[in-house]
Protein backbone atom coordinates (compact mmCIF):
# COMPACT_ATOMS: atom_id res chain seq x y z
CA UNK A 1 0.00 0.00 0.00
CA UNK A 2 2.76 2.46 0.90
CA UNK A 3 4.57 1.72 -2.36
CA UNK A 4 1.40 2.34 -4.35
CA UNK A 5 0.87 5.67 -2.59
CA UNK A 6 4.45 6.69 -3.29
CA UNK A 7 4.03 5.74 -6.93
CA UNK A 8 0.86 7.81 -7.19
CA UNK A 9 2.62 10.74 -5.51
CA UNK A 10 5.56 10.46 -7.90
CA UNK A 11 3.25 10.22 -10.90
CA UNK A 12 1.23 13.16 -9.58
CA UNK A 13 4.38 15.25 -9.35
CA UNK A 14 5.44 14.22 -12.84
CA UNK A 15 1.98 15.10 -14.13
CA UNK A 16 2.16 18.57 -12.62
CA UNK A 17 5.61 19.13 -14.07
CA UNK A 18 4.66 17.63 -17.44
CA UNK A 19 1.46 19.63 -17.86
CA UNK A 20 3.45 22.68 -18.89
CA UNK A 21 0.57 25.15 -18.82
CA UNK A 22 -2.40 26.24 -16.77
CA UNK A 23 -4.50 23.19 -17.69
CA UNK A 24 -4.12 19.60 -16.50
CA UNK A 25 -2.99 17.11 -19.12
CA UNK A 26 -2.04 13.51 -18.49
CA UNK A 27 1.58 12.51 -17.99
CA UNK A 28 2.30 11.61 -21.62
CA UNK A 29 -0.26 13.86 -23.28
CA UNK A 30 -0.76 17.50 -24.07
CA UNK A 31 -4.55 17.21 -24.46
CA UNK A 32 -6.90 19.15 -22.21
CA UNK A 33 -9.93 17.28 -20.86
CA UNK A 34 -8.36 14.01 -21.97
CA UNK A 35 -9.10 14.81 -25.60
CA UNK A 36 -12.82 15.28 -24.97
CA UNK A 37 -14.66 18.24 -26.45
CA UNK A 38 -15.20 20.64 -23.52
CA UNK A 39 -18.14 22.28 -25.29
CA UNK A 40 -19.93 18.92 -25.69
CA UNK A 41 -20.49 18.70 -21.91
CA UNK A 42 -22.76 21.74 -22.24
CA UNK A 43 -24.67 20.01 -25.03
CA UNK A 44 -25.65 17.17 -22.71
CA UNK A 45 -23.16 14.44 -23.54
CA UNK A 46 -19.37 14.56 -23.53
CA UNK A 47 -17.75 13.24 -26.69
CA UNK A 48 -14.19 12.87 -27.86
CA UNK A 49 -12.81 15.65 -30.01
CA UNK A 50 -11.24 15.26 -33.44
CA UNK A 51 -7.61 15.99 -34.29
CA UNK A 52 -8.59 18.20 -37.24
CA UNK A 53 -10.28 20.68 -34.87
CA UNK A 54 -7.33 21.06 -32.49
CA UNK A 55 -6.19 24.34 -31.05
CA UNK A 56 -3.58 25.29 -28.47
CA UNK A 57 -4.81 27.24 -25.44
CA UNK A 58 -3.17 27.74 -22.03
CA UNK A 59 -0.37 25.31 -22.81
CA UNK A 60 -2.63 22.42 -23.83
CA UNK A 61 -4.19 21.06 -27.00
CA UNK A 62 -7.99 21.22 -27.04
CA UNK A 63 -9.99 18.98 -29.38
CA UNK A 64 -13.56 19.49 -30.51
CA UNK A 65 -16.23 17.29 -32.09
CA UNK A 66 -17.14 19.97 -34.64
CA UNK A 67 -15.97 23.27 -36.08
CA UNK A 68 -19.01 24.89 -34.43
CA UNK A 69 -17.83 23.75 -30.99
CA UNK A 70 -14.32 24.97 -31.73
CA UNK A 71 -15.71 28.38 -32.71
CA UNK A 72 -17.86 28.52 -29.56
CA UNK A 73 -14.80 27.76 -27.43
CA UNK A 74 -12.73 30.42 -29.20
CA UNK A 75 -15.45 33.02 -28.51
CA UNK A 76 -15.70 32.21 -24.77
CA UNK A 77 -12.98 29.83 -23.57
CA UNK A 78 -13.55 30.72 -19.91
CA UNK A 79 -17.15 29.49 -20.23
CA UNK A 80 -16.08 26.02 -21.37
CA UNK A 81 -12.79 25.42 -19.56
CA UNK A 82 -13.11 22.97 -16.67
CA UNK A 83 -12.82 24.54 -13.26
CA UNK A 84 -9.55 24.18 -11.32
CA UNK A 85 -7.62 23.71 -14.55
CA UNK A 86 -9.25 20.33 -15.13
CA UNK A 87 -8.03 18.88 -11.85
CA UNK A 88 -10.43 16.95 -9.64
CA UNK A 89 -12.97 19.27 -7.99
CA UNK A 90 -13.30 17.09 -4.87
CA UNK A 91 -9.51 16.92 -4.42
CA UNK A 92 -9.27 20.71 -4.75
CA UNK A 93 -11.85 20.98 -1.97
CA UNK A 94 -9.54 18.83 0.18
CA UNK A 95 -6.61 21.13 -0.58
CA UNK A 96 -4.98 18.65 -2.97
CA UNK A 97 -4.50 18.19 -6.69
CA UNK A 98 -5.54 15.00 -8.44
CA UNK A 99 -6.21 14.34 -12.11
CA UNK A 100 -9.70 15.11 -13.34
CA UNK A 101 -11.19 12.29 -15.40
CA UNK A 102 -13.20 13.51 -18.40
CA UNK A 103 -15.60 10.61 -17.98
CA UNK A 104 -16.59 11.97 -14.56
CA UNK A 105 -17.64 15.53 -15.31
CA UNK A 106 -20.69 17.52 -14.39
CA UNK A 107 -22.05 20.95 -15.25
CA UNK A 108 -23.03 22.96 -12.15
CA UNK A 109 -24.40 26.47 -12.55
CA UNK A 110 -22.90 26.77 -16.01
CA UNK A 111 -19.43 25.51 -15.08
CA UNK A 112 -17.70 22.21 -15.87
CA UNK A 113 -16.26 20.27 -12.93
CA UNK A 114 -14.24 17.07 -13.35
CA UNK A 115 -13.60 14.45 -10.70
CA UNK A 116 -11.01 11.72 -10.31
CA UNK A 117 -13.38 8.73 -10.49
CA UNK A 118 -17.02 7.68 -10.25
CA UNK A 119 -16.67 7.08 -6.51
CA UNK A 120 -15.05 10.48 -5.93
CA UNK A 121 -17.76 12.12 -7.99
CA UNK A 122 -20.46 10.46 -5.85
CA UNK A 123 -18.68 11.77 -2.73
CA UNK A 124 -18.48 15.26 -4.28
CA UNK A 125 -22.17 15.17 -5.18
CA UNK A 126 -23.12 14.81 -1.49
CA UNK A 127 -22.34 18.52 -0.95
CA UNK A 128 -21.54 20.18 -4.27
CA UNK A 129 -22.01 23.78 -3.07
CA UNK A 130 -19.85 23.18 0.01
CA UNK A 131 -17.10 21.46 -1.93
CA UNK A 132 -17.12 24.20 -4.57
CA UNK A 133 -16.72 26.85 -1.86
CA UNK A 134 -13.79 24.94 -0.34
CA UNK A 135 -12.17 24.29 -3.72
CA UNK A 136 -12.57 27.94 -4.74
CA UNK A 137 -10.82 28.96 -1.52
CA UNK A 138 -8.02 26.40 -2.00
CA UNK A 139 -7.46 26.86 -5.73
CA UNK A 140 -5.27 30.02 -5.65
CA UNK A 141 -2.73 28.23 -3.44
CA UNK A 142 -2.96 24.96 -5.40
CA UNK A 143 -2.60 26.78 -8.70
CA UNK A 144 0.57 28.52 -7.48
CA UNK A 145 2.21 25.27 -6.34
Amino acid sequence: MRTTWMLVAVLGLATVVARGGEVYTALFSDKAVGGYDAVSYFEGRPVKGRADTALRHKGAVWLFASEQNRAAFLREPERYEPQYGGYCAWAAAQGERAPGDPEHGRIVEGRLYLNYSAKVQRDWERDIPGFIRKADANWPRLRAE
